[in-house]
Order: C-alpha cells, then structure tokens, then sequence
C-alpha cells in the first residue's frame, strides 16, 4: 500500500476498514470522513455515533452490523460474509468500526476473511477510545512521574480461559485500560488485589467518550470490588496513579 491511496475513492469491489474513533465527528481522521462521503455502503459497529452516521450523504446504504455484549448481536461470521458479498457484488465498501479496527475490533479477522475470498481492502486507523476517553478527562496514560509502560485488556480476560498472568502484568504495567469491563469490573479489582494491587489504587471509569452524555467517575480498587459503584456501558477504565495526574479541562 502507498501512502495515497489511504483516502483515494475505492474502487468498484473494494472493501475500506474505516476507524470511526471514540465517537465525536471531528475526531474522525480525514481520510475516514472521505471514504464515508464516496462510497455505495456502509457497514457499521453499534458503537459508532449518530453524528457520524449523519454524515454520511443521502443514497449510500446503511446496514447495521452491531455487536453488544449481553445482547442480542450480529455473528462476526455473518459480517465477514456480508462483507465479501457486497465486494462482489461490485459495490464499494466502508466497514466503520468504533475507535480502532485493530484494537479489540475484530478488524484482524475481517481483513483475513476478505483476503481468504481475493478481495481488494484498505485499513484507516481511528483513534481508540483507551487513549480519547482518558485525553478527554485529562488524564495522561502515561506520565514520565509515574510509568512508563501500560497494558491495554478486555473485560473478558475475566473468563477462565484468560491468557493473562495477572501478577505479571501488574509487575509490569503500572497504568491499565479496560475495554468493554462494565460488567466484570468487580471481578477484576478482586483478582487485582489478589494478586497484590493495593485496594487504594485509584481508578477512573469514562462512559460515551466525546459525545455530550460523557460521564466520568472516579473510585477505588476496593469500592469497585465492593460494587459501591456502578459503571455504565460502554466505559473505559483506567487503574493506576496516572488518574490522580488528571487535569480537568477548564
């Protein structure tokens, strides 16, 4: 791929995985906005807003592909095959995915299913909601005072299968940002302190980065194991003493 066909018009049969970012239409990236405004469909997350989808111009096609956790939700088989059928069928394809198709989007395995079927593709990355949602609260996931790693992990890491060594990482990562853990944060600030987080440790939790109904919380590992809070989703948890550098916008 050359650097100019990031935002060129796609090509009859082309599929685009398009980032939409956190939410807010101008933290959409140009090359996004341009492919959403020249295209035949779009095939879209449940996570991206309704000011983005407004901008997508009268006469192109709007399907609604969604996935919520604990609801009922599109097979990812099912949109992999959506996919190649409208390329096939010559139209020009936008998948726009919330934040980053790459981070926790699934993006992976839909790029793999398109080049399984030969179909011509384009990735445009988008901001992820594990560095817009902080940003927007003023807090830095990183500062040279505090750490200088971080870890980025879902909520499902809570599942028996989980991949993650939970002393290791908190060995390793003094900062960590949860996707999609509204339902298993209890859960996590228990294995976290298990494993030796103090339960002091600070935490801030941001739902609907960007958009006007933001809400921000702060708390405690303990009040979140204690469930003496109550995270909306979809959120984005940040732990660790970074959310005690935050600096409110004025």
């Amino acid at each position: 791929m050359t650097q100019h066909r990031l935002a060129s018009v796609l090509t009859q049969g082309e599929v685009a995985l398009v980032g939409a970012g956190p939410g807010h239409p101008d933290l959409l990236t140009i090359a996004a906005l341009k492919l959403l405004q020249a295209c035949d469909v779009v095939v879209h997350d449940a996570l991206v807003s309704e000011a983005i989808l407004a901008l997508v111009p009268t006469g192109i096609t709007l399907i609604n592909a969604g996935k919520r956790g604990g609801r009922p939700s599109t097979r990812q088989h099912d949109i992999c095959e959506t996919l190649v059928t409208l390329a096939q069928e010559k139209k020009r394809v936008v998948r726009l995915k919330g934040g980053d198709p790459f981070v926790f989007g699934r993006g992976g395995e839909e790029v793999r299913f398109l080049a399984q079927h030969h179909i011509p593709f384009r990735i445009i990355p988008g901001i992820t909601s594990g560095i817009a949602a902080p940003a927007m609260a003023g807090i830095p996931v990183t500062d040279r005072y505090v750490n200088s790693s971080l870890a980025f992990l879902t909520g499902h890491e809570m599942h028996q299968d989980s991949r993650v060594d939970w002393h290791a990482m908190v060995q390793a990562f003094p900062v960590l940002v949860l996707y999609m853990s509204a339902r298993t944060l209890p859960d996590i600030a228990q294995k976290l302190m298990d494993v030796g987080l103090s339960a002091s440790t600070p935490i801030a939790a941001i739902h609907s980065a960007t958009l006007d109904h933001e809400e921000q919380q702060t708390f405690t590992l303990e009040q979140a194991m204690r469930r003496e809070v109550h995270v909306k989703s979809p959120s984005i948890v940040i732990i660790g003493d970074v959310v005690d550098m935050a600096v409110p916008w004025l």
